[in-house]
């Protein structure tokens, strides 16, 4: 029987049985965990046995869905990371003013996973553009970890790179190799979505069918809110049908959640408002000479995008406005009557109005209804009042335009079919609010930075981005290469370190307290790498040769020698990010020096949703200890190694779980 939806109907034996609480879990675990559901809406009960132990279920994987490397691909996603991120000062630009933006160079499945403790339900909109499955593009694999050769030298550690894998079509594993990349990184990303978030996926028509297949999956089939159209410029190389087009799949966390409409800037609205406002102060109430006005302009602008709002050519006290036939089909099927002279308003045939008698009388009294006859109005509708509109699922913006723009900002043409980041910005504002945090793990040539900041500067937010960029080499033959940029990470973080020159250059001479001077002002973005553990791991394994005893003496000094080499390798300001990440801190916390510890050097750590103590001291000192023991109000992070028996028994009799010694 499949389990009842969420916010299904009730039964009608709802009101003469007790509460199904078996469907209500079932219910309640589906909306936690949706990869165990199949698209029935059944339990996949061998999924379920997976999470407890992958031993327990035997089956043979093919490509149907089934996919040969699906069972690995989920126990990859959700295994733990060992790995840190380093925060890179150097390639930092303005990083007292980042908040939280960031750009991370490393391989992005473990990044999600290093992110997952600090930024859990976080995140409002993820873009990806990832590498389609061309037979030729560079794919993904699981591989960093310490001491494996490919993931390092992607980081230039040896000097030869390589691509880590390419996915040919004579590979009987085609498609699975690309799903199986592909669904790992989809069902980590899920647990950083916020539960009203929203992913954009761009994609072609080779892989479309099983990315939404995924997505199901993934995200539940519930939850897919559209897939859009992205139509490009026409290919002159097409010999039977030229496909000038590819996809973006919609998905939310949780679609029930989300708000009920979404709304974009229409395009270009803004030059026909700043006219207009010039006008008004030209002729003042000469609203005739004015319209005239603004019909020339547009005459004189019909080559660009403003020209599209060209019936919005009246002027009044209110604004600019068109006039439109308040009747519609399907409309309210009564007469109005005219307020000021008592006559009726007739229908046309199989028409309605569009509006009730009062607010009719409303909009005579506000002088928005024009008679045109004694039978006949038009309605004023006014540009700054209907400047917005319904997301449409067919964009066309040719790729061509945004490969000139990108040039032209670097210099060089270094990155090929670069996503362009007006349409970019377009999902993000119709998915987002100011405030709100936008995530890109597919980082490439850096377009969601650049269209966050574009979007900050017009409507005034102040969102964050996170992007995510494996440091593959580029060819040595590529422009790119022959321009400086050794790695592809390299041009992510360049052009927005561009980005945000041209904006502080267009914002010279602006007086401090202009918005655009002062946004201009407030940008910058932290870079951080991913590299190995600051802490030691441990590997000891007993001597079958030796007795029991001899093998604890051997442990003992196990650990005295990884405590040494810590110590001796132990910087605080490369630590102090890995162990405040793992402990849920974001990484756009502050330090604060506490100056009531006295013996040990205490830091105050606080984000947006949490703070606590933190003392990397090799030690923690008995007045320390004191001083806890009668504050017990925040959480300390100390290292293990810096506690002996009696202070790590005395902390915890004090503070219990607020004690977090790693």
């Amino acid at each position: 029987m499949k389990p009842a939806a969420p916010n299904a109907e009730p039964s009608p034996l709802a009101a003469v049985s007790s509460p199904d609480h078996n469907a209500e879990r079932l219910a309640a675990l589906k909306k936690l965990f949706p990869d165990l559901f199949t698209n029935e809406g059944r339990l996949n009960v061998d999924e379920f046995k997976k999470v407890v132990d992958p031993a327990l279920v035997s089956e043979t994987e093919r490509y149907d869905f089934r996919w040969y490397g699906k069972t690995h691909s989920k126990r990859e996603a959700f295994t733990p990371s060992r790995a840190a991120l380093v925060y890179d000062p150097a390639r930092s630009v303005n990083p007292d003013k980042a908040g939280g933006n960031m750009i991370i160079e490393g391989e992005n499945l473990e990044v999600l996973k290093l992110l997952t403790s600090a930024y859990r339900e976080r995140i409002k909109c993820i873009y990806i553009d990832p590498p389609y499955n061309t037979g030729n593009d560079f794919v993904y694999s699981d591989n960093f970890a310490d001491g494996e050769k490919p993931y390092w030298e992607h980081t230039g550690v040896t000097e030869e790179g390589v691509k880590v894998d390419t996915n040919t079509e004579s590979d009987g594993r085609f498609h699975s190799n690309w799903l199986s990349m592909m669904h790992s990184r989809l069902l980590a990303s899920r647990y950083l979505l916020r539960r009203d978030g929203v992913v954009f996926v761009s994609i072609d028509d080779k892989e479309v069918q099983n990315l939404r297949r995924v997505m199901d999956e993934v995200f539940g089939d519930e939850n897919f809110i559209a897939q859009m159209v992205w139509e490009g410029a026409f290919k002159n190389d097409a010999r039977q049908i030229g496909v000038n087009h590819e996809y973006v799949v919609v998905y939310g966390r949780d679609r029930l959640a989300l708000p009920p409409e979404w709304s974009v800037a229409k395009d270009a609205v803004e030059p026909v408002l700043t006219e207009v406002r010039r006008l008004r102060e030209v002729f003042g109430e000469d609203y005739e000479g004015a319209s005239r006005a603004l019909g020339a302009w547009f005459q004189n602008n019909k080559a660009t995008p403003s020209f599209a709002h060209r019936r919005f050519r009246y002027i009044d006290k209110r604004g600019n406005y068109k006039e439109d036939d308040p009747t519609a089909p399907g409309g309210r099927k009564f007469d109005l009557v005219n307020p000021r002279s008592g006559k009726i308003l007739p229908l046309r045939a199989n028409r309605g109005w569009a509006f009730d008698q009062e607010t009719f009388n409303r909009l005579v009294d506000e002088d928005r209804i024009s008679f045109v006859t004694e039978e006949t109005i038009m309605v004023r509708r006014y540009l700054h009042e209907t400047d917005r509109m319904t997301p449409q699922s067919v964009v066309y913006q040719p790729a061509r335009s945004a490969s000139e723009r990108l040039s032209k900002l670097m210099g060089a043409m270094v990155f090929d079919f670069p996503k362009d980041e007006n349409v970019i910005r377009q999902l993000i504002e119709m998915s987002s609010s100011p405030d709100s945090l936008v995530l890109d793990f597919f980082g490439g040539s850096g377009t969601t930075g650049h269209a966050v900041m574009d979007l900050n500067k017009t409507d005034h937010g102040k969102r964050q981005f996170i992007l995510v960029q494996l440091p593959e080499l580029t060819a040595p033959d590529s422009s790119a290469h022959k321009a400086g940029y050794k790695r592809i990470s390299d041009i992510t973080i360049e052009r927005n370190k561009r980005v945000i020159a041209r904006f502080q250059k267009e914002a010279e001479g602006l007086l401090p307290n202009d918005p655009q001077r002062q946004f201009a002002d407030g940008l910058g973005f932290k870079v951080f790498k991913l590299a190995k553990s600051a802490f030691p791991r441990v590997e000891f394994a007993p001597d079958p040769d030796k007795t029991e005893d001899e093998n604890v003496e051997l442990l003992k000094q196990y650990i005295r020698d990884k405590e040494a080499t810590f110590h001796m390798q132990f910087e605080k300001d490369k630590v102090v990010d890995e162990l405040l990440l793992k402990q849920g801190f974001m990484l756009d916390y502050t330090l604060a020096r506490r100056p009531e510890f006295t013996k040990n050097e205490v830091f105050l750590a606080k984000d947006a949703f949490k703070e606590s103590l933190i003392c990397l001291d090799a030690k923690i000192e008995s007045t320390t200890v004191d001083y806890l023991k009668n504050h017990t109000e925040h959480f300390f992070v100390c290292l293990e190694l810096a506690l002996d028996t009696t202070t790590k028994w005395n902390l915890k009799h004090s503070l219990g779980e607020k004690l977090k010694a790693v």
